[in-house]
């Protein structure tokens, strides 16, 4: 993982699931705890419900409707979000991710929070991890009727939130999004080495791969005197 140009860096964009909040929460529901109740609903077996729904996931995978809870609250005929609230103790940070945060803002940075989750789970995640205070801006990609994969979503970003993408930052676990991003010509990029703490660890390819934060703040540290404009 190389040390950042932080003098190069005014603004920092970073994904949720995978990247600031441990995957293993999502990979939990969407893999067992909603398959399981969708079996109980139509008394069949897990394997059964799987069957069923992988191939559903993978015909939306990247499309808005994939993060949408209400489009599967409706396909499902299940009240996802309360299902969501069910094993919503399993929601946990990245080890250190608070502490990064609060050196960016130290730092000056600008820092928002882009995720392709519905605003939904965006609330939900938010009221167990307290991390809101530490964003200029918490956006979900349903504000702007696109996911990060699109190129209009970055687009619609740039309209909205006024970043520079030669010096701006982003971080995400998702290889066809950081590939956006790249498109898009976001010049800082890092992938995530272990979103899900209890699964293995990823190939990030091309990007170089975050695994731990505190190496993140190797010269990343409050402006000083000297650089701000003589009066």
């Amino acid at each position: 993982m190389p040390q950042l140009p932080w003098n190069q860096i005014d603004t920092v964009l970073l994904d949720m699931d995978g990247t600031l909040l441990d995957l293993h929460f999502d990979n939990q529901f969407w893999l067992h705890h909603l398959p399981q109740r969708y079996a109980d609903k139509h008394g069949i077996a897990l394997d059964a419900a799987l069957a069923e729904l992988l191939p559903l996931f993978q015909r939306h995978a990247g499309q808005l409707a994939w993060y949408c809870l209400d489009f599967w609250s409706r396909e499902l005929d299940l009240p996802v979000r309360a299902l969501k609230e069910e094993i919503a103790h399993l929601i946990a940070l990245r080890p250190d991710a608070d502490r990064f945060l609060a050196a960016l803002r130290t730092a000056g940075k600008r820092v928002a929070l882009i995720t392709n989750a519905h605003r939904d789970s965006l609330s939900l995640k938010m009221e167990r991890i307290e991390l809101a205070p530490y964003f200029d801006r918490l956006i979900s990609s349903h504000d702007y009727g696109f996911p990060k994969e699109d190129q209009q979503f970055w687009f619609a970003l740039q309209q909205d939130f006024g970043f520079d993408p030669a010096r701006s930052l982003f971080i995400d676990d998702s290889l066809p999004i950081l590939r956006s991003a790249r498109d898009y010509g976001i010049a800082h990029l890092l992938g995530v080495r272990q979103p899900d703490s209890r699964g293995p660890a990823k190939d990030t390819e091309e990007f170089a791969a975050l695994t731990d934060y505190r190496r993140l703040l190797d010269g990343l540290a409050a402006p000083s005197d000297d650089a701000t404009p003589e009066r």
